[in-house]
């Protein structure tokens, strides 16, 4: 004879008309005083079972989730439209791009609770053909923080996007730098565009694009003051990017950058005919309006082209590359060049933008000869004993 389960563990019976076993967990009353009842399926006695003993550990979990169809594709568009705030819109637009086309597709119709680790595992590995690593990247991060906030919401049990690693995907376009020479055709060709400024500031100051869009008048400084102590050079304040909240990249991106001639020459020129505000934008449209990366790169083609360059090749952003690696071959030492850039240490500047590095690290040798110098009778009788002219035939005879 069955014996009949305890109170509060659920109960189980035969559904005839469905022919499958049904599982029943009561999980106590709400608000209103109605009981709270929870009911699962299965096609054998024993799989329902587990189905109520889940249930009921999930109850005790504090996990009282009422949606055990919740999939992927919910949580992730959730999160898009709720955990977003503050974000700005070309972030959000980016985000839904990638959910859209890399993650609804093929893990959207999943269950959220049952998705395995095994699951985003191959998912990743099927991607990682198609897409870079950082974009692999992303869509890791967009689907793990999309299912933290599912589980925050008593969604789903556990995390299992943060147990899997992300594999190397297809290689994206390296940027590049410019050599000397091509540097010099570049700044040619710039003569009487509109954007000439734009490019002597990027490639002989260093500043990030989204830096230069944001510059105003009141942060150029063109005279300097050379009878201070010592002689203080013209120079322009980073302050600002078009970044959402106005604000530059790191708290070290803040800095105030001396120009070269060249680049006070050009804003000088720049500045010709212009009734110039210091609240204005350095560099603007025609109506006076911010320029957007799409105005900065169709007119930087125009100049690339000119310079007899591919324009498909070269974007703005690699001027500033341009920059580190042109004073990294003349020998300037990374640490001032990582504060001329606007980097918080010098290991992005080394990895990421420095392209050239000099032919020989001489530095180390050189300090070394200091320290330890070969005394000169050894070195001459060194040179003497490798001296070709000084080996004696086998037939010499002396005198």
């Amino acid at each position: 004879m069955t014996t009949r389960r305890s109170r509060g563990e659920g109960g189980l019976h035969w559904d005839e008309r469905r022919q499958r076993w049904i599982a029943t967990a009561t999980l106590g009353f709400d608000g209103r005083g109605k009981r709270i009842t929870k009911k699962a399926s299965g096609t054998t006695k024993t799989a329902a079972k587990d189905k109520l003993k889940r249930i009921l550990r999930d109850h005790e979990d504090g996990l009282t989730s009422r949606t055990p169809r919740y999939t992927v594709g919910e949580a992730v568009t959730y999160w898009l439209d709720y955990a977003l705030s503050g974000r700005s819109p070309a972030t959000v637009s980016n985000y839904r791009t990638v959910t859209e086309h890399h993650i609804i597709p093929s893990l959207g119709r999943r269950r959220l609770a049952d998705l395995s680790a095994e699951d985003v595992d191959r998912w990743l590995r099927a991607e990682s053909s198609q897409v870079s690593t950082r974009t692999l990247r992303l869509m890791h991060s967009i689907l793990n923080r999309a299912v933290n906030y599912a589980m925050a919401r008593d969604k789903v049990r556990r995390n299992v996007v943060g147990l899997c690693e992300i594999p190397t995907g297809k290689g994206g376009r390296p940027s590049k730098s410019l050599t000397f020479a091509q540097a010099e055709k570049l700044l040619a060709a710039a003569e009487g565009s509109p954007l000439r400024a734009y490019i002597v500031l990027s490639l002989l100051v260093g500043g990030r694009t989204e830096e230069l869009r944001a510059l105003r008048w009141a942060d150029v400084d063109l005279e300097g003051r050379p009878d201070a102590e010592p002689p203080i050079p013209p120079s322009i304040s980073v302050l600002r990017s078009v970044r959402l909240g106005g604000d530059t990249k790191t708290r070290k991106s803040r800095r105030r950058i001396a120009m070269p001639l060249r680049c006070v020459e050009a804003l000088r020129r720049h500045r010709i005919g212009r009734t110039v505000d210091p609240d204005d934008l350095v560099f603007a449209t025609a109506n006076g309006t911010g320029m957007d990366a799409h105005n900065v790169r169709r007119t930087f083609r125009r100049v690339v082209e000119a310079a007899g360059l591919d324009p498909k090749a070269w974007t703005p952003r690699e001027l500033r590359h341009s920059f580190v690696s042109l004073l990294s071959e003349s020998g300037v030492p990374l640490e001032q060049i990582s504060r001329l850039v606007g980097h918080s240490g010098t290991a992005v500047t080394e990895a990421v933008y420095r392209k050239q590095l000099k032919p020989v690290l001489d530095e180390g040798a050189t300090a070394m000869d200091d320290l330890f110098p070969l005394a000169a009778s050894h070195s001459d009788s060194h040179s003497a004993d490798n001296d070709p002219e000084n080996e004696k035939s086998p037939d010499h005879c002396p005198g």
